[in-house]
């Protein structure tokens, strides 16, 4: 009975090593990318935003890859100052994009991040902290805000993972990574 207890316990030790490991594998050899498309359907979030308004007036979408596998979204627009709503964002946005368009200069300040979700286990903690060093390393970027909906699990999210509340508005609420 102690030898198949003894087994027993060194298959789970070895079971739960080797999850480590494949978690420690797939994050090491994750790489941001932007992407030109996502499924808007699976955004958990925002589904009703489309890939034209993702992708308009200096809007991005970005993923973190892993074995040709895109592990988790977050999609950007870029402003001058801060949003309480969507409608708020689809205006700053375009207003940022036609103003540097005019002389000739980067979009915005300020990232607004409106929307992430994760395909795989990790998969926000790492887009964040890859979207962080990105906004860092950038010459014109100066604040990283969320554009969040007014649910637990978001506050949750962006306070686990270093961001500070701004404010929380009528439908929103937005968070702040400090550069």
């Amino acid at each position: 009975m102690r030898t198949l207890k003894r087994k027993l316990n060194i298959l789970k030790k070895r079971s739960i090593k080797k999850r480590i490991n494949n978690f420690f594998e797939w994050i090491s050899g994750a790489e941001l990318v932007e992407l030109k498309s996502c499924n808007a359907s699976e955004d958990p979030v925002r589904p009703e935003l489309d890939v034209v308004f993702r992708r308009s007036y200096g809007r991005k979408i970005f993923g973190v890859k892993y074995k040709k596998e895109i592990c988790a979204i977050m999609c950007f627009g870029f402003t001058d100052e801060v949003p309480k709503t969507v409608k708020e964002l689809d205006l700053m946005t375009r207003d940022a994009y036609l103003k540097s368009a005019q002389r000739d200069q980067n979009i915005g300040q300020i990232a607004i991040a409106y929307t992430i979700w994760s395909k795989k286990k990790g998969g926000g903690k790492l887009i964040v902290k890859e979207i962080f060093k990105m906004i860092k390393k950038s010459n014109h970027l100066t604040r990283l805000i969320t554009l969040s909906p007014l649910t637990e699990m978001a506050r949750n999210f962006h306070l686990k993972n270093g961001a500070v509340e701004l404010q929380v508005n009528k439908e929103t609420q937005n968070f702040e990574y400090k550069i």
